[in-house]
């Protein structure tokens, strides 16, 4: 591993996600291993960064329309009713990157579960030299497993970090993890640090 070839990229760890005044906590939707991720994500950051590394956050995006109705896909809007005006759009609380990991060295906004569909983060990743992605936050099943299959088309190489992300239920994530082994590798957030750590 190549610190300076390396960045952290994390998925969605958003204030309407996470804080209890986003639309998902005031719509009681939330789960504990989602909410922990923040914490254990930190130090890796730091010791990342401190190797000469950077810090990408993706953060979904819901694209003001007419009136300021989001512009939101028919099968989201089905699943999570609850969204409406304000909810994840750019400039607004919710959108923002969840404080504990506040600033990201650079910040992409999507609109769909992949982190490389149709934003900036290719251009920044090819632009830096970025060889490694370090991929967490939410969900495992969604935006990370999407991300993560789209880094692998692309050829770069990744490290999914197990308990650096998660799903609302354990299951759906523990079966996710199942089901991209052959894609990269899987480490957890301490064992990553250590790496780095040895990495002189």
């Amino acid at each position: 591993m190549d610190p300076k070839k390396t960045a952290l990229l994390t998925i969605d760890l958003q204030n309407d996600f996470l804080h209890p005044k986003g639309a998902y906590g005031r719509a009681g939707q939330g789960a504990e291993a989602i909410t922990a991720l923040p914490d254990r994500i930190v130090p890796l950051r730091d010791a990342l960064r401190a190797k000469g590394g950077i810090y990408i956050s993706a953060q979904f995006t819901l694209v003001p329309g007419p009136g300021g109705e989001p512009l939101i896909a028919p099968h989201l809007k089905q699943l999570r009713p609850f969204l409406g005006k304000g909810d994840f759009a750019p400039g607004e609380f919710g959108h923002q990157l969840v404080d504990e990991l506040q600033p990201a060295d650079y910040t992409v906004e999507k609109v769909a579960y992949s982190a490389f569909y149709q934003t900036r983060l290719e251009y920044i990743l090819n632009a830096l030299g970025i060889e490694l992605l370090l991929i967490g936050g939410i969900v495992t099943n969604g935006g990370v497993a999407s991300t993560l299959r789209d880094a692998h088309l692309r050829n770069f190489d990744t490290v999914l970090l197990t308990d650096g992300c998660a799903a609302f239920k354990q299951e759906v994530h523990d079966a996710t993890l199942v089901s991209l082994g052959s894609l990269g590798d899987q480490m957890t957030c301490n064992d990553t640090i250590a790496l780095l750590e040895a990495n002189e």
